[in-house]
């Protein structure tokens, strides 16, 4: 009979094997069906109850030993996260997985508004509890965080130790929860920087161990939140130092760029394009009369900063109170200080090369004004002397120049009171503009008479209306002078240029569209008279200054014929023209006036000259000029159609035909005299 094994020993081989509560039942089972004595069934039944509790002990000892090895593990990885959101998703994420519940979620601490608001959510559908704020002491949460302590509820709707209020309840129902666990997250003991929470949708008692285990899971997530924000501060501090280094790079990269722009002498083009390229936005330079109509720009000026203008940003180009202009960059509505600061000092080195260019251009000016006046007041100069000082300028007196005398209309009485500043001492004009008197005694159309008389308009006109007309007026013409590469100087009230000839141009062209540029470009009507071509200025100076007085005599017979503001030369005038010049040109005048004619008459071998000459001597008369001339007068009447067809059909009006007969007398004059 074999040996009878002791009641304990069942059970023993039950724990050993992990078996399940149930099977700790069977032994007592087997001893009744065996007919077992009373004692030894009590005894088994002690063993047995002995036996579960050592496996419930054995079983809180593994599950405690479980989380523990979880919770070291979650703390592990997330110790090794660096960013901060990372760092709060994967501590709800492991905070449901520990606790094995349904959601999870977590609020931080706003010092500020003094609440605490939801920060990361995992498991959970509302949106509405997703966004949920908690006062102190408002709810489960907002206790937590008053009190530093953890608190759970199985069923927080009916849970009255908790102070309910309609936005929290509403979030918390829309969710569904019923038990809810919050843990403090805290830092150095009581500063609570949020809470965290485990929750799930039925009602569920937390055992003290859950709450431990997420108590301490909390404390190591508060230190790497505090880690991770650290982390993430100093991150942002170091892309701001960054930042800040670039960004003084840049500034010190645009200073220099800057500088060197002034010292090869750039101008306003080279300035916007580099700001352009710096500040990422297109930059445009905007001129005085132009940005003088911008309030931004006064405002830029007076408070001595870029201001913003809606899209765009604008900053003054001022010198000594004077608007040179000002720079505009587009699509920026938002400038950093440093941005701003590189805006404003491109401003400032646009002044400066806006001073510097206007100093060079006055310098040229003067150099300009001061070759011409010798030109024109002395005919004993070197030639090759003449020949450097102009090639300093760019220009070329060896080629065939033309002299013009321009004078302002609106402001002409003003300047013809003396020379303007850095003109001659020459004759004064003998007529004044809008007058056509020499003694003064104007039809009151003028802009004064010579007594200080008038109709009070010269008395209206300020000064400042005045200073400005002259100014505008030099500037361009000495901006022409520089450009066709001549010469420009003020003298008698005017202004004096003596400019190449154009190729193929003559001197009446190339007057009337000087007088249209300065007029355009003075605000007032220019009037302008040129001379005859000068063929070398540089080896005859003489012939210069002989020319003046002829381009001003065209400038006077165009005010009295009503037409200031234009440009003309002495050939525009018909045989009033050879008045003006000191050549007498007869020649020009009878081909100006003759020209087709005599040409048909040679290519043909007739003489329609001679039918001319007949005509104006018989009256204009065909019926008697057929009679001297010997034809019929149908004859005498198609040569005058020729006449019509090659010099217009306005040959015989008042005007032409006076000309037309004076050259007709002067050819035939030359004729006898070539004979």
């Amino acid at each position: 009979m074999p040996e009878a094994r002791p009641p304990d020993a069942a059970y023993l081989d039950l724990l050993s094997r992990s078996a399940p509560a149930e099977a700790y039942d069977e032994p007592l089972a087997r001893a009744r069906e065996a007919g077992a004595p009373p004692d030894e069934l009590a005894a088994l039944e002690r063993g047995k109850h002995s036996a579960l509790r050592i496996r419930a002990e054995l079983e809180g000892r593994r599950r405690r030993e479980a989380e523990l090895t979880a919770l070291i593990e979650t703390v592990h990885d997330i110790a090794g996260l660096r960013d901060l959101d990372d760092v709060l998703r994967a501590i709800v994420q492991r905070a449901r997985s520990l606790l094995g519940t349904e959601v999870a979620y977590m609020s931080l601490t706003d010092h500020e508004r003094g609440d605490t608001y939801m920060r990361v959510t995992e498991g959970s559908v509302s949106a509405r509890f997703q966004q949920v704020r908690l006062g102190m002491g408002e709810g489960l949460g907002g206790l937590v965080a008053q009190t530093a302590r953890p608190y759970v509820t199985d069923n927080y709707p009916s849970d009255q130790r908790f102070r309910h209020t309609g936005p929290i309840d509403a979030a918390v129902n829309e969710e569904g929860l019923i038990a809810i666990l919050g843990v403090p997250l805290l830092l150095g003991g009581r500063d609570v920087i949020g809470v965290l929470y485990a929750a799930d949708r039925r009602a569920r008692v937390f055992e003290r161990e859950q709450i431990a285990l997420l108590g301490s899971f909390a404390a190591h997530a508060a230190v790497a939140i505090d880690t991770a924000r650290l982390l993430s501060e100093t991150r942002d501090a170091m892309a701001e130092l960054e930042s800040a280094n670039e960004t003084m790079q840049r500034a010190s990269d645009v200073h220099d760029r800057l500088t060197e722009l002034v010292l090869r002498g750039g101008d306003v083009t080279d300035v916007a394009a580099a700001v352009s390229e710096v500040l990422a936005g297109r930059v445009e330079f905007v001129e005085p009369s132009a940005a003088s109509a911008r309030p931004a720009v006064e405002r830029s000026r007076s408070e001595g900063h870029a201001t913003p203008d809606g899209e765009r940003w604008v900053t003054a180009v001022s010198a000594g109170g004077e608007l040179l202009g000002a720079l505009v960059l587009h699509d920026h509505q938002v400038l950093d200080p440093v941005d701003q600061r590189t805006f404003e000092r491109a401003a400032m080195v646009t002044s400066l090369l806006l001073l510097a260019r206007r100093s060079a251009g006055e310098a040229e000016q003067r150099v300009r004004g001061e070759l011409l006046d010798d030109l024109l007041d002395s005919t004993s100069h070197d030639p090759r002397l003449l020949r450097e000082r102009a090639a300093r300028l760019h220009a070329d007196l060896d080629a065939p120049h033309v002299l013009f005398s321009a004078r302002l209309e609106g402001h002409a009485a003003a300047l013809g009171e003396g020379p303007a500043a850095g003109g001659g001492t020459g004759e004064q004009p003998a007529v004044r503009a809008g007058d056509g008197r020499a003694d003064g005694r104007g039809d009151g159309r003028g802009d004064g008479r010579a007594d200080g008389s008038g109709d009070g308009r010269r008395a209206r006109r300020t000064e400042k209306e005045e200073s400005l007309g002259r100014q505008r007026l030099w500037a361009a013409a000495s901006h022409l002078a520089a450009t066709r590469h001549g010469l420009a100087a003020a003298r008698d009230g005017g202004i004096v240029l003596l400019l190449p000839l154009p190729d193929g141009g003559t001197p009446s062209r190339t007057a009337q569209d000087i007088a249209a540029e300065l007029g355009l470009s003075a605000g007032a009507p220019v009037t302008v008279g040129a001379s005859v071509p000068v063929a070398e200025p540089v080896a005859r100076p003489g012939a210069v200054a002989a020319a003046y007085p002829e381009a001003r005599r065209c400038v006077d017979a165009l005010r009295l014929l009503g037409r200031s503001g234009q440009g003309a030369a002495a050939e525009d005038f018909g045989f009033i023209g050879m008045l003006l010049t000191d050549s007498r040109d007869v020649g020009s005048f009878v081909r100006r006036t003759l020209g087709p004619v005599l040409d048909y008459d040679a290519r043909r071998g007739t003489d329609l000259v001679a039918t001319m000459d007949a005509y104006f001597a018989c009256g204009m008369s065909p019926a008697r000029a057929k009679d001297e001339l010997h034809v019929h007068v149908n004859t005498v009447a198609q040569r005058l159609e020729r006449v019509a067809r090659l010099l217009g059909d306005d040959w015989q009006s008042p005007e032409r035909a006076l000309e037309t007969q004076l050259a007709l007398r002067l050819h035939r004059l030359a004729g006898a005299v070539g004979r």
